[in-house]
């Protein structure tokens, strides 16, 4: 065995409880209120290319503020200034996917989240939110309980996967379906090889490279 996958199982031995429990306080979410998937579906527009830390403050402000779910582009966009990358055209993504998921004066969400059907609800989301591509989609099926079939590929674990062999090179950019399901591929099977299941090797990826747990 390799001596990178030898660590990082010691890593995983150490970190299993708290990545454990982490992905048992998202499970529950898809089943919950409409307005809460829906922050965190909204959570997942603002995290590309930003701090996640810095865009969770920013979704709890809107959240409180009434703004996520009533504001227009010109309210939110200030929220989101020094927070999100990108800020004017994310407040944009924010009121469009707003806009899908409003029926009859409520945020309806759940409809659309197919729990038995992951992979299919990831291509649906990508289609059709702006602002989504399969990094943010899987980002967000995790983080309301659906993640145990996919995978997070950012650069956290992208950088990883590299120093553990299991792709050759990091990619530019894993925007196309075809990249980023044969890299997810290959990360499932590693996961298989080492036993460490495939949900939680992502948690493990990204706290070892920020040195903590989040989301």
């Amino acid at each position: 065995m390799k001596r990178s996958w030898r660590r990082l199982i010691l890593e995983y031995k150490a970190r299993k409880d708290q990545i454990k429990k982490r992905l048992e306080e998202f499970k529950p979410l898809h089943k919950g209120k409409d307005e809460e998937i829906f922050s965190e579906l909204c959570f997942c527009i603002l995290t590309a290319n930003a701090n996640a830390l810095h865009c969770a403050d920013a979704i709890k402000e809107l959240k409180e503020t009434g703004l996520l779910y009533k504001g227009d582009e010109s309210a939110i966009r200030p929220k989101l200034k020094g927070r999100a990358r990108f800020h004017n055209k994310k407040a944009d993504f924010v009121v469009l996917a707003r806009k899908l998921f409003y029926d009859g004066g409520c945020i309806k969400v759940k409809d659309r989240i197919n729990a038995r059907d992951t992979l299919g609800t990831r291509d649906w989301l990508v289609e059709n939110i702006k602002g989504y591509g399969y990094k943010e989609a899987s980002h967000f099926l995790r983080n309301i309980g659906l993640g145990r079939k996919i995978a997070i590929l950012d650069r956290h674990i992208l950088k990883n996967l590299k120093r553990c062999g299991v792709i050759n090179e990091v990619p530019s950019s894993v925007g196309s379906r075809k990249t980023y399901l044969d890299i997810e591929e290959k990360m499932r099977d590693f996961a298989k090889k080492i036993k460490i299941p495939l949900e939680d090797l992502d948690l493990l990826f990204w706290s070892i490279e920020t040195g903590f747990v989040f989301k």
